[in-house]
């Protein structure tokens, strides 16, 4: 038997639960509850017997002691010799029966745990469990793989009616919740816990389920899957943007010919809350649009025949949530299928209610609101130093999803390591395998691309009659050409997607004010000006917006600013190495220095939709130099 660890009552209720959440067959995300009864002693120096029970949306693998609001118990007690009793009655009830008036709210399964005599109640949703609890007579399953211990109790909304009806089976070894899950006690942490493995592993052995080596599918087509993720995405995203998730272990799933009946149903309600009601079978092939438009509300969950799974979220770890709740559920309703030739489900109006229901949709709203980018993927170039390093810091505060690309593999690494939301794709932009391997990245990561930002660049200098041809060369395909590549790449992306998008371009205060000696670099960010103004052209009646910031002597951390480069630019101003800063700060109309976050500001807002009416256009962060004003 799995041994409890804690030194007090409440900890051992907290290792127990996390036990139980870390195992993604028994529940998953905010899914199932566990309570313990024991003596506190109240306001007034008096020991009254209390129940600590997980609060409403908290998750079992992570929950903490103050994620177990207590209530007095003898005042739920009393409840039990009620008739009937509403949703908002239970609710205003058990409000005034906490302990800490503040703490969380406790689960809607409160007074089920609370009727039950024994000190620890332990409710999971487990796979093996739902397989059997959907068949197509569950208590007929029950009986046959659990025994006649264990008892059923027909589908009803969790509530005061549940409660009662659990509280007459306490006499049972546990009760099987049709279409719903486990409820397992004990006088012990360790019986509640190992009654529920217990259980569980019965019914593993009775469906015959064991662990299977993943089998290799063949690969899709690669241009085929990024074109159906991008128009998928592009369909799903029409308020707010969303981000894919992708599996290709469900293609079991996927492909099998009763994927449209896996497809139609869930192991418990409480998926429904986080995928809907039923997933859409959709091929790599078929109309996107016409699928999801079909389908009611927008579909969260896809089986995609020939691929896998896909989710869709408002960021990539709820897209991913999705993703897993979806197999897990898929797994089952198959299990259910297969042992027993059919299936049963709560009916449309049950399914309606459920879905509609205010207390269960509460959980929904504690999460938080979501930032300014929330869902947006944006692909961030030269972004292991300087400017592109602050552009992807200041992206990522605000939500969204970035494909780092840069030369310098171990820096982009660093910056990497430092957000949360990042991907890496280390490489020469010059090279257009490099180009590809980014703007593929973004679909294969996160389903799609809202915004590039065009940054990656090389400081040449040298006067023209001097100039080695291959530096001039250099920096044109670096500056410039490299940019187009990536420019015509991610149009066509953001085209098939359907839903608009943002280039922008990092340029330079030299693409209209160039010094001299510094001729290719200046030749090279005039010419990336020019390259947003076709492409502001070419992508507008796409809702594809095209804008420049114009930078100018950002050298925090930047790797343009070699040395070699600050001796050069002093000696042509005629002025100490370590005056530079200064000289370029106070050369400007405000008089101050220029940050790369800034620029990322600047950025930040060509990115958003605060900038939605905004194509074309130059902006500079300059300080403010006349010469460079755009024109």
């Amino acid at each position: 038997m799995t041994a409890v660890p804690g030194e007090s009552e409440l900890e051992r209720l907290v290792a127990r639960s996390r036990l139980i959440g870390a195992d993604p067959t028994l529940v998953l995300y905010g899914g199932g509850n566990t309570s313990t009864k024991l003596t506190e002693v109240d306001h007034l120096g008096r020991e009254r017997r209390v129940i600590r029970i997980k609060g409403s949306g908290s998750d079992l693998g992570t929950v903490t002691v103050s994620d177990f609001p207590g209530l007095w118990l003898d005042e739920l007690l009393p409840l039990r010799e009620r008739a009937a009793m509403s949703d908002e009655e239970m609710v205003a009830y058990l409000t005034r029966c906490l302990v800490e008036p503040d703490s969380a709210r406790p689960s809607i399964e409160t007074l089920l745990h609370a009727f039950l005599p024994a000190t620890h109640v332990d409710h999971v949703h487990a796979d093996a469990i739902c397989s059997l609890a959907n068949a197509p007579d569950p208590g007929a399953a029950v009986r046959e793989a659990l025994g006649e211990e264990v008892a059923v109790v027909r589908y009803l909304r969790p509530g005061f009616e549940l409660s009662r009806r659990v509280a007459e089976l306490a006499d049972a070894r546990a009760v099987v919740l049709a279409h719903h899950g486990l409820v397992t006690w004990g006088d012990t942490h360790e019986q509640s816990l190992g009654l529920t493995l217990e259980l569980v592993g019965q019914a593993r052995g009775y469906l015959g389920l064991v662990e299977e080596a993943g089998v290799e599918e063949p690969e899709p087509d690669g241009a085929l899957v990024e074109r159906f993720l991008v128009r998928l995405r592009g369909c799903l995203s029409g308020e707010r943007r969303v981000v894919l998730a992708t599996e290709r272990a469900q293609q079991s799933l996927a492909d099998r010919p009763d994927a449209e009946q896996v497809a139609a149903m869930r192991s418990t309600p409480d998926h429904m809350l986080r995928i809907g009601a039923r997933s859409c079978v959709l091929g790599l092939d078929a109309d996107a649009r016409a699928a999801v438009e079909s389908h009611g509300e927008p579909p969260r969950a896809f089986l995609v025949p020939g691929f896998g799974g896909v989710a869709a979220g408002p960021d990539a770890g709820a897209a991913r949530a999705r993703l897993e709740i979806a197999g897990h559920t898929g797994a089952s309703v198959a299990a259910t299928l297969d042992r027993f030739g059919g299936a049963s489900w709560l009916s449309a109006q049950e399914v309606y209610e459920f879905e509609n229901w205010p207390l269960e949709l509460y959980k929904l709203t504690l999460a938080p609101r979501p930032p300014e980018l929330a869902g947006h993927v944006a692909l961030v170039t030269g972004a292991a130093s300087g400017i592109g390093r602050d552009v992807a810091a200041d992206l990522a505060g605000r939500g969204a999803h970035l494909v780092l690309a840069d030369i310098d593999e171990r820096g982009l690494e660093a910056v990497c390591a430092g957000l949360p939301l990042a991907v890496s794709v280390p490489g020469d932009l010059t090279d257009e395998e490099v180009v590809d391997r980014c703007v593929h990245t973004a679909v294969a990561r996160f389903g799609g691309l809202d915004a590039v930002v065009l940054n990656a660049g090389i400081a040449a200098t040298g006067a023209l009659e001097t100039l080695d041809e291959d530096d001039w060369e250099r920096s044109l395909d670096v500056n410039l050409s490299g940019q187009f590549r990536l420019t015509r790449r991610a149009l066509g992306v953001l085209r098939e997607q359907g839903i608009g998008g943002s280039l922008v371009y990092v340029a330079s205060k030299n693409a209209f004010a160039p010094g001299a000696g510094f001729g290719p670099y200046s030749v090279a960010k005039a010419g990336l000006v020019q390259l947003m103004r076709i492409a502001a052209l070419e992508g507008g009646r796409h809702g594809i917006r095209a804008n420049a910031v114009n930078p100018d002597a950002i050298f925090d951390g930047s790797k343009l600013w070699s040395e070699e480069l600050r001796r050069e630019r002093a000696a042509a101003h005629g002025i100490g190495v370590d005056e530079l800063e200064a000289f370029y700060a106070g050369r400007s109309l405000l008089g101050r220095p220029v940050t790369g976050s800034d620029v990322a500001e600047a950025v930040a807002f060509l990115v958003s939709d605060r900038s939605r009416a905004t194509t074309g256009a130059v902006i500079p962060v300059d300080g403010g130099v006349p010469a460079a004003f755009p024109r």
